[in-house]
């Protein structure tokens, strides 16, 4: 797929994807919810990817992506409109379980979408001039992309019903504060540590993170006593791949391993 509002590139095992409507401050139409499912699609489906980062294109204001286009929302009837969350939705379970760990270089505006974006990615960086809101009840809307289901589990039911009900931004400061996002940087250090931070990743046993983040993820619908299951389930199968026996060699030997996913 060709992609026109998108920018997605390699370096080594890391991916980075850039929503690039620029003109639009990176607000997502239709056409860049599908390339941004189909860019996706694609990184799943390549085991040379270890880690991800998304991010926004350089605009006349700071951007990640500032929200859905008004112009095509304005014009959507009830059964579009359901069809593009579900469209939306999809996107951000298609990152969440990406099974390789995705990171939001926030650095702008993340509103509306655009913060249900972030949302589903695994970790979540800002730029000091970031702004982060839920702004949909303003023109009459709600979150469609599912801000409701995953904002309050990580900031707390307060703080979530707070940012959906107003459509107050909060600053990069505040998001930190309350859990939203993970760190804070200037401007220009915020694409060099997500960068370190995929590298880093990159260079962990991929099967090891993959099962780690399976755990994870999956243990939040699980009582306590299946997720302890769960774990030890693929811990007993991370155990028994070569790049576990590789990796317990490299330490053993002091040197770096060399990890084949499998």
């Amino acid at each position: 797929m060709a992609y026109n509002n998108i920018l997605l590139e390699r370096d080594g095992a890391v991916a980075l994807c850039t929503v690039n409507r620029p003109d639009k401050l990176n607000a997502l139409n239709d056409a860049t919810l599908a390339e941004l499912t189909d860019a996706f699609r694609s990184l799943k489906d390549d085991a040379a990817v270890r880690a991800v980062i998304l991010t926004g294109a350089a605009a006349k204001k700071a951007a990640f992506v500032a929200g859905a286009d008004i112009a095509e929302l304005a014009e959507q009837d009830a059964l579009r409109a359901k069809t593009r969350a579900h469209v939306g939705q999809g996107l951000c379970d298609l990152i969440e379980n990406l099974g390789r760990p995705v990171i939001a270089a926030v650095n702008g505006f993340a509103l509306g979408g655009g913060l249900e974006l972030a949302l589903a990615c695994h970790v979540r960086l800002a730029s000091s001039e970031a702004r982060l809101g839920l702004p949909e009840v303003t023109p009459l809307f709600i979150p469609g992309y599912a801000a409701t289901q995953r904002l309050p589990p990580l900031v707390g039911v307060g703080r979530a019903l707070e940012m959906i009900t107003t459509g107050r931004m909060v600053t990069a400061d505040e998001a930190l504060a309350m859990g939203l996002v993970n760190a804070v940087h200037a401007p220009a250090e915020l694409m060099p540590a997500a960068q370190a931070m995929a590298g880093k990743i990159g260079a962990d046993g991929p099967l090891a993170v993959r099962f780690a983040m399976e755990a994870a993820l999956r243990g939040r619908s699980l009582p306590l006593d299946e997720g302890l299951r769960y774990e030890a389930n693929l811990f007993g199968l991370v155990s028994a791949t070569a790049d576990m026996r590789e990796g317990m060699k490299a330490f053993l030997e002091k040197r770096k391993a060399e990890f084949k996913g499998s």
